[in-house]
């Protein structure tokens, strides 16, 4: 029942159960869920941050090699389209293409009568302002002639050096521009011969004509993602993916912690269980009652096994000596063991976390070459871009996190030497719950030990009788030796 001594035994068993093997596993799975929700978390958001930067500013990337794109090509279509447009003209009213004279030449007269129109514009519409630049030109040297006569009033002198003030014509020097267009036409040489060729290349895709298509597998980018759809979404769904197994996984290591619970009580009872069928079981403490039954056999002038010999010693404990047995020592380092391999597996867990999280940004990474080698072309464009907004702010750890794992790392190393002396708490538990069944083994126990000693004991005595026997049948046979060579 719920008050019975063997309940009541395993209630109480449960407190070296928890300072010893199963807190450890308790602190063990504790640490795991605090590197889940601290430091893995903030690794976790922190290279997210960075993989989210690094995809808005691809997606400003693309956006403005887009615009590039579209600014390089732009002239381009505009000659398509007016091809095009004039093709349809063509074929819908019956007009025919010109033939004669070449591109170039056609360019070069159109240009030559645009630059005579364009002149003779500007001349009628300034007219009136060159002739009265002219007029004001002639009354300056006529002012100026006047002046000099009146200045020199020698008679044939003052002609003489007022000679250049008659000099009117120099007011008619800008009506010698008009030659000057007719020569100085701004064409290039080969803009006729580009236009033409052009112009053939429309002509044979207004034909028929035929093509080959070359196959070439390639691998996906954004793991099927078209360039069309935004990086930011594809790398926001991959770490909703992590973040999901990463919910789970801390959602199974809550599930451990609350079975813990139960798996030091089963501890418990199975302890109680065992030390009350096997008499075998845990049984090789040299107790006080096992001290009081040696002492009785010495008085009595019996046979004793107090004081241990040396192999004796290797296989029974001592509980009131704090010093670690050898068998309790082989289990404190399988221990120590234990806490050092879980402790590389953190590291090697957070390591391949890491790893994981790197891989999702390389993943969005790789297309980055490919995007920006595709326009390897100058441009006096000029785009102004902000990624500001893409930029994220990283995340630190609190203190809390530190200390919570640090203590937890000091608690299991305690736990672990202090599992020693809870076994031992252990046995004392029980023989104070199952006091007749404690005397029981304490007698088998010494009743063992002293069979052990009298077979030991005994095995001397038959091996130094052997020995004695065959060394007088040695010397008996070399005596007999000896009187035969004699005779």
């Amino acid at each position: 029942g719920a008050f019975s001594t063997s309940f009541r035994c395993s209630v109480l068993l449960m407190l070296p159960s928890i300072l010893g093997s199963r807190g450890r596993t308790y602190l063990m799975v504790f640490i795991l869920s605090v590197l889940y929700t601290g430091p893995l978390s903030n690794i976790e958001h922190n290279i997210r941050g960075v993989a989210l930067s690094l995809s808005c500013n691809l997606d400003l990337q693309i956006q403005n090699s887009r615009l590039l794109w579209r600014d390089a090509i732009k002239p381009l279509s505009t000659i398509m389209e007016q091809l095009v447009i004039r093709d349809e003209v063509a074929s819908r009213y019956g007009y025919e293409r010109l033939s004669g004279n070449s591109t170039q030449e056609r360019f070069t007269s159109r240009t030559m009568m645009q630059c005579d129109s364009e002149l003779l514009l500007l001349l009628l519409l300034v007219h009136c302002v060159v002739d009265g630049g002219i007029k004001r030109c002639s009354d300056w040297f006529i002012t100026k002639w006047e002046e000099c006569m009146k200045t020199i009033a020698v008679p044939v002198i003052n002609h003489i050096f007022c000679v250049p003030m008659t000099f009117y014509f120099l007011c008619d020097v800008m009506r010698v521009m008009t030659p000057w267009c007719r020569e100085q036409i701004p064409v290039e040489g080969n803009f006729g011969q580009l236009y033409d060729q052009l112009d053939g290349a429309v002509d044979m895709l207004s034909g028929e004509f035929s093509s080959q298509l070359l196959e070439q597998q390639q691998r996906s980018v954004l793991g099927g993602a078209v360039l069309d759809q935004e990086f930011s979404v594809s790398v926001s769904r991959s770490f909703q993916k992590l973040s999901s197994v990463m919910a789970q996984i801390l959602d199974l290591l809550q599930l451990l912690l609350s079975f813990t619970f139960i798996s030091i009580f089963s501890r418990a009872v199975s302890y109680d269980r065992e030390y009350r069928k096997d008499i075998r079981f845990d049984n090789v403490y040299v107790t006080t009652h096992f001290r009081q039954i040696d002492a009785r056999r010495k008085r009595e002038g019996k046979r004793c096994v107090l004081p241990l010999r040396r192999p004796e010693k290797k296989k029974l404990i001592d509980p009131r000596r704090l010093r670690i047995h050898l068998d309790e020592f082989r289990e404190v380092v399988s221990s120590t063991l234990c806490v050092s391999l879980s402790v590389i597996y953190i590291y090697i867990y957070i390591d391949t976390h890491i790893y994981m999280c790197v891989c999702v940004k390389q993943t969005h990474t790789h297309t980055q070459p490919k995007t920006i080698t595709a326009f390897n072309s100058s441009s006096h464009l000029k785009v102004h871009t902000d990624n500001r907004a893409c930029v994220t702010r990283p995340s630190s750890l609190s203190l809390d996190v530190y200390v919570t794992c640090g203590c937890c790392v000091l608690l299991v190393a305690l736990f672990t030497l202090l599992q020693v002396y809870t076994n031992r708490l252990r046995r004392v538990i029980a023989m104070f719950y199952h006091p007749l069944r404690e005397k029981k083994r304490i007698i088998y126990l010494y009743n063992l030990q002293l069979q052990k000693r009298i077979y030991c004991i005994d095995k001397k005595c038959i091996t130094k009788h052997e020995r004695s026997k065959r060394t007088v049948r040695e010397h008996k046979k070399l005596a007999s030796s000896v009187k035969r060579t004699k005779h």
